[in-house]
């Protein structure tokens, strides 16, 4: 049966996934995969990602034990990947290099950039404090802005900028960073 919807938990699973998805400071990475491939699919990436969220929320644990991992690990080696992520944001580096795409949907973008090991981990985390009604709700607002950024990702980076794109990349990258280090606190035995 279904809890009430609790608009705080929705709130913050919310925050917590904006930050570890970071589309906003995934801009400039947008912005180049569409000067490299031309046209960004955003419907059909919106979908997958949403769809590869909500399929690991529910089976997520499910498929750690089959291959004989412990959601406390997974969690524990996700904080790394999220603690690399947040270095990048912060620094401005890339630790990750990926062949460049021929195309621009599923992947890279849906996966790994929207639907990644960070996200997936963040999501069995999110599970041990919150309701799943929540976290779905808070998925979906998500996607929908992960929709909206990559339809306007042009115009958005006429509006902010450079700079304005760094501040925010920057500025989640610590958020990021304060998550991975919780993360990590949390699930050490």
């Amino acid at each position: 049966m279904f809890k009430v919807l609790d608009l705080k938990q929705i709130f913050t699973a919310g925050m917590i996934l904006f930050a570890v998805i970071d589309i906003v400071g995934s801009i400039p990475i947008i912005i180049d995969l569409r000067k490299k491939v031309g046209h960004i699919q955003s419907e059909k990436a919106s979908i997958v990602a949403g769809c590869l969220m909500v399929i690991f929320l529910f089976l997520g644990k499910e498929i750690l034990n089959l291959i004989g991992i412990d959601v406390n690990s997974f969690a524990v080696a996700g904080s790394f990947i999220l603690f690399f992520l947040a270095l990048e944001m912060i620094l401005g580096i890339s630790l990750y290099k990926d062949d460049a795409p021929e195309s621009a949907s599923i992947v890279p973008l849906a996966f790994p950039l929207v639907a990644g090991a960070g996200t997936m981990t963040t999501l069995v985390s999110l599970q041990a404090e919150y309701e799943t009604i929540n976290i779905i709700v808070a998925i979906i607002f998500n996607i929908i802005f992960v929709y909206l950024v990559l339809k306007s990702s042009g115009r958005i980076e006429k509006i902010l900028g450079s700079q304005g794109i760094n501040v925010i990349r920057k500025v989640f990258g610590v958020i990021l960073l304060a998550i991975a280090v919780k993360l990590f606190a949390a699930n050490i035995q």
